[in-house]
C-alpha cells in the first residue's frame, strides 16, 4: 500500500548481470520484496519509480541484465526488503555486482543545513553474486576503482601499482578465511578495477542516478 508521510525517498539503483537461462518470471519472483513494498501487485506495476524521468526496474532481455533506477518513498523498514531481494537476486546473477541504496531524508531542507539539525540521510552499497567470491570480487573492484580515482588526484596511474597490490593481499586474506569452511574456488585478484559505485556512510545528500 502507499506509504504517506514517510521517513525516505529510497533510491536504488544498480546494473546486475544475469544468467542466460534467467527470464522475466524468475526475476519478478527475486524482486518480490520490492515490488510489494511498494504496494503494487506485480513486478510491472511495482516497476514505476516514484519520478518519471528514471527507468525504473528494467529486465533487459538482451543483455541479460536487470537495470535499476528506481525511487520508492519508504522508512526504515525497507532495509529488510533489500536483504531479501539480496538473497533471492543471488540465484540469478552470473557475476558479482553492487548496487547503491541511498535514503533521502523528506523531513530535512536544504534551508536546514544552516541549522543545528542534522540530515537522516544514509547511503549503503549492498552486493550480490552467485558465490561469495564473486562477491567479494565486486567488492575488490569497487574499492580499487575509489582507490585509484582518488589517487589520481595526486599520482600518476602507473605509479599506484603497489597500493593495488596491497589492496589485493587484503582481499586474499579474507578470501583464505573464507576457504578453511568453504570452497570457493579461486581468489579475487585483478580484473581491471573499473567497477562503478561509492562508498557506504552516512551524511552529505548525493544526487540520484540517471541512466
Amino acid at each position: 500500500m502507499a506509504r504517506y508521510n514517510a521517513a525516505y525517498e529510497i533510491h536504488v539503483h544498480g546494473d546486475v548481470p544475469l544468467r542466460d537461462d534467467v527470464g522475466l518470471e524468475q526475476l519478478q519472483d527475486a524482486l518480490r520484496p520490492l515490488w510489494k513494498y511498494a504496494g503494487a501487485l506485480s513486478l510491472e506495476d511495482g516497476a514505476v519509480s516514484s519520478y518519471p524521468e528514471e527507468p525504473g526496474i528494467r529486465f533487459d532481455a538482451q543483455e541479460h541484465a536487470l537495470q535499476m533506477c528506481w525511487t520508492v518513498p519508504g522508512d526504515d523498514d525497507f532495509r529488510q526488503s533489500l536483504d531479501e531481494m539480496c538473497m533471492n537476486l543471488n540465484e540469478l546473477t552470473a557475476a558479482g555486482a553492487a548496487i547503491e541504496v541511498t535514503f533521502y531524508d523528506n523531513d530535512f531542507d536544504d534551508e536546514d543545513e544552516a541549522s543545528a539539525d542534522e540530515s537522516r540521510d544514509d547511503f549503503v552499497m549492498l552486493f550480490v553474486g552467485p558465490t561469495p567470491a564473486d562477491i567479494m570480487q565486486a567488492q575488490r573492484d569497487l574499492l580499487i576503482n575509489d582507490v585509484i580515482h582518488l589517487m589520481e588526484r595526486h599520482f600518476d596511474g602507473a605509479e599506484l601499482g603497489g597500493v593495488v597490490n596491497e589492496i589485493d593481499k587484503l582481499f586474499a586474506e579474507r578470501f583464505d578465511d573464507l576457504v578453511k569452511s568453504l570452497d570457493l574456488g579461486r581468489p579475487p585478484r585483478g580484473s581491471g578495477g573499473n567497477g562503478n559505485g561509492g562508498h557506504g556512510g552516512h551524511g552529505g545528500r548525493k544526487p540520484r542516478h540517471l541512466h
